[in-house]
């Protein structure tokens, strides 16, 4: 295969100390002949020198004398090989807590991680909270790599065990292509060559696994975003604007649009050094010209008429503390968000998470390394996406303007939304809506006791929220089959059936999308007082709208459940035909495209629909409504 025709894969390597990052790499290295003859003489004699009985190729990554003399990663280090199949580059990222934010900045251009477990000391708080980093990073492919297993003769139990114990704590995070590869770095076993000490594994090796990960679909090449790098004036004929395309594709002809000054124009040629082309994509380095004269300077961002991207100065990310220096409220920072420089302070600190537990607490400052929930106010509005959805328009660093030092770097969840728009209410369910005047509400005729003890069941709520094509309806509609089966009374109400009849007047935008979820919520509620179970399908983008409706209910009778799907899967499945119309511009304001998603944060249940059978969801949630004593558990047969 021509080196040309070689897809790229960048990876990054984590885990805890001295679980064996930089052996399993200088393994890699070694076995794909990516080192020269004086690399190997010079560790193989730096063994010898220390009592090794075998080399020791954790050298080759260790460049800092500290590194050496102490056996451990402190900085991050980049290596770079290729195999006849794919080009790589490396991250080996540092294990000790302390240097959380080398790792945080070292993994966040990966398209796969992998981490590492010492199988003699199975599933450690590092082990946890690198796989936490990698889900708030978005990096969507994970090998999970038992290293030592010839310390523990092989043990298939011993493998099984982490693997049981790993897989029940991802189950919390947002990752959903997880793969376990059983390695000895030190030995070579299933690191390039299948082991034959191990006959009992039948799955891959870690080198063909890593050949064979498909990244092309996780790139975004549906928002085009180009910010603008520099203006390129050679001659008073020419003027292009030079840049990097982060995500989407682009060609001579299209309509764009120029933020801030909103002036709408054409692509006129797309130029490289190399001549002009016919199309451009994401992490092409180009210069563009335009068919209008219009000005435009460094830190303005082209993009497609008709797919835009959010514009606010008030937003909400998740950051993580670079600093020795604490953080404190309302200190001026500088922003920098792709090209654009911008004055910014945190306005307020949501909560800060312990990454040990994944718990949420309350704080007053962030620390070195620490990682939270944080409001920020820009003093100019920014072009900028989800980072879920896009990592290069989603992403920022703060910077301090006096030391020139980078503080933190963050990702945008979305613009700042409070719960205090609703007023609140406090009736025998809590609700928190807007109120008619001079009108009295009427209690219960028959109790909701009364009912569940006729009914033989709870009353309980599903809430299934996700993208469009994330299988809400039809997991819905086949567990309202089962749990028919089962006796239950149940009430299923539908997003799309309710945009054709109770919510035909309204339209996509937030306030319209706010108002559907209202009407849901109480509709829901109705059947919710009659004793029904009441499945509840809709994209509800938007937290704060899906925590009123949560707020209508007693509490532990009500849950949300994500509807987990790439968003390139949906795309793929388009049952309505919705993603080709909203792509060609026939749609505004589409989830997930030009409207935002924001992802549950505690959600009572995760479905992964892409990797799971219809059937198998079904399962899970009919085994989380059993646990909850909502329905008896009885075995049935449809």
């Amino acid at each position: 295969m021509p080196i040309a025709d070689k897809s790229l894969l960048r990876f990054a390597t984590t885990g805890s100390v001295d679980d064996g990052k930089s052996t399993l790499i200088g393994r890699l290295l070694y076995e794909t002949k990516s080192i020269y003859d004086d690399q190997y003489a010079a560790i193989e004699k730096t063994s010898k020198r220390k009592g090794f009985k075998e080399v020791d190729l954790a050298y080759l990554l260790d460049g800092l004398a500290a590194e050496r003399e102490q056996g451990i990663t402190i900085d991050v280090a980049y290596r770079y090989f290729e195999t006849p199949k794919r080009k790589f580059i490396i991250t080996d990222t540092p294990g000790h807590v302390q240097y959380t934010r080398n790792m945080v900045t070292g993994a966040s251009k990966a398209d796969c991680a992998i981490i590492l477990i010492d199988a003699r000391n199975g599933v450690l708080t590092q082990s946890k909270r690198h796989g936490f980093i990698i889900s708030l990073l978005q990096i969507p492919h994970l090998i999970v790599a038992v290293n030592k297993m010839d310390l523990v003769n092989y043990a298939e139990d011993v493998f099984f065990r982490i693997v049981r114990e790993y897989e029940n704590y991802s189950q919390k995070l947002d990752i959903h292509d997880i793969v376990f590869i059983p390695v000895s770095a030190l030995k070579g076993d299933n690191v390039v060559e299948k082991s034959k000490k191990m006959s009992w594994y039948d799955g891959t090796t870690l080198l063909h696994c890593l050949e064979n990960i498909h990244v092309a679909a996780d790139r975004n090449l549906v928002d085009f975003r180009f910010p603008v790098q520099d203006v390129i004036r050679p001659h008073l004929d020419f003027r292009g604007f030079a840049g990097k395309i982060v995500s989407g594709t682009i060609t001579p002809q299209e309509e764009v649009i120029i933020l801030p000054s909103g002036k709408a124009t054409t692509i006129k040629s797309i130029t490289t050094y190399d001549g002009e082309l016919t199309e451009a994509f994401a992490s092409q380095s180009v210069v563009l010209t335009l068919s209008d004269e219009i000005d435009v300077s460094r830190g303005d961002m082209i993009v497609r008429k008709k797919n835009l991207p959010q514009i606010e100065n008030n937003l909400e990310a998740i950051i993580c503390w670079m600093d020795e220096q604490a953080m404190t409220i309302n200190t001026p920072y500088i922003m920098k968000h792709t090209t654009k420089y911008t004055r910014a302070s945190i306005t307020k600190i949501v909560y800060k998470i312990d990454v040990d537990t994944l718990h949420r607490q309350p704080a007053d400052t962030f620390l070195l390394n620490e990682i939270g929930r944080v409001e920020i106010r820009t003093s100019a509005p920014i072009f900028f996406d989800s980072y879920k959805i896009n990592h290069a328009t989603g992403s920022f660093i703060l910077i301090d303007p006096l030391t020139n030092n980078t503080v933190a770097a963050g990702m945008i969840r979305d613009a700042v939304r409070h719960i205090e728009d609703y007023e609140v209410d406090k009736t025998f369910d809590g609700g928190k809506s807007k109120k008619s005047s001079n009108v009295i509400r009427r209690g219960l005729n028959i109790e909701l006791e009364d009912r569940e003890k006729q009914n033989g069941h709870k009353a309980f709520v599903l809430w299934f929220t996700g993208l469009s094509g994330s299988g809400k309806s039809t997991i819905a509609m086949e567990l309202e089959r089962r749990l028919l089966g089962r006796g239950c009374r149940i009430a299923l109400l539908d997003g799309d059936n309710f945009r054709h009849g109770l919510c035909s007047d309204l339209g996509f935008s937030s306030t319209d999308r706010k108002e559907n979820i209202r009407r849901a919520g109480e509709v829901a509620k109705i059947f919710f007082e009659h004793g029904s179970m009441v499945l509840c399908t809709f994209i509800s983008p938007f937290a704060k709208d899906r925590y009123f409706v949560r707020s209508l209910f007693p509490q532990g009778r009500f849950a949300e459940i994500y509807m987990s799907c790439n968003l390139d899967e949906c795309r793929k499945r388009d049952p309505n035909g919705l993603y080709k119309k909203a792509q060609s511009g026939l749609i505004k304001d589409f989830t997930g495209l030009s409207s935002p998603y924001e992802t549950p944060a505690t959600p009572e249940l995760v479905i992964d629909t892409e990797s799971c059978s219809v059937g198998e969801c079904v399962d899970m949630i009919e085994k989380f409504i059993i646990s909850k004593s909502i329905v008896p558990n009885k075995d049935i047969s449809l």
